[in-house]
């Protein structure tokens, strides 16, 4: 498969840099993706968004989007993970206006995006899913036993998510003690990993403190964990590079 290199080098800390990689999909637009590569990396994991997925990365490899992901896509690098920012050529909806995310076109450019990352470093290929994006990350391994993932995060999960108990994935749970969007209640997260088969490995990680600005359910409120969100990655960087 070859991709588009769609910006040259750009520093984004001292020992990381982004590049803007489109990934080929049939004769449609390409799916969008923006790599913060760490310097000496020992795992890889591709963010996926909450809202209706649309990130809005430039070729300069600006992004319209302030979403958690983007407010933190440079605490990787720390933690010898290099970490990919997933967009969508077009809106997956939300549970309000329809989740469309179980389309079989969207989770075809889920796989492609796994298969170019993991054919191109051949490291342990992470989803890691916020709020709409937890939807993307199981319904994915749900439908997809591809052997190029290693594990699956979820934070802010919608109520709507499951895992199904033939998926031996590992599996971390984060949520925030205040979360109070109606569709991302903390018993969402607290059911799937209550769930795991007892031979799964699963953990579920309550974060507390922050600050809440906005809409309940907006990235800068406790739900998009405005102000933790250096927690929220060591969290989930300690649970993938301890499987």
């Amino acid at each position: 498969m070859k991709a588009f290199l769609a910006i040259a080098i750009w520093v984004i800390s001292f020992n990381a840099y982004a590049q803007v990689f489109d990934i080929p999909h049939a004769d449609e637009a390409p799916t969008r993706t923006l790599l913060i590569q760490a310097a000496k990396p020992r795992a890889l994991v591709l963010l996926f968004p909450g809202g209706g997925g649309i990130v809005g990365i430039f070729d300069n490899g600006s992004m319209r989007s302030r979403h958690t992901f983007i407010r933190s896509m440079g605490m990787w690098e720390q933690y010898d993970i290099t970490a990919v920012v997933v967009d969508t050529p077009y809106d997956l909806g939300d549970l309000r206006r329809g989740d469309r995310r179980d389309r079989q076109d969207h989770l075809s450019r889920v796989d492609e995006v796994i298969n170019f990352y993991k054919q191109k470093f051949n490291l342990p290929v992470w989803i890691f899913g916020h709020s709409m994006g937890t939807s993307t990350a199981t319904y994915f391994v749900n439908s997809n036993k591809t052997k190029a993932l290693a594990g699956i995060v979820i934070a802010g999960t919608v109520r709507t998510a499951s895992v199904n108990n033939d998926v031996t994935l590992p599996v971390l749970a984060i949520h925030h003690i205040n979360d109070q969007c109606s569709g991302t209640p903390l018993s969402a997260s607290e059911n799937i990993i209550a769930g795991r088969p007892k031979n799964a490995a699963s953990k579920l990680e309550i974060i507390e403190g922050g600050i809440t600005e906005g809409g309940v359910c907006d990235s800068f409120a406790y739900h998009g964990f405005n102000q933790t969100e250096p927690e929220l990655i060591k969290r989930a960087a300690q649970f993938i590079l301890s499987h």
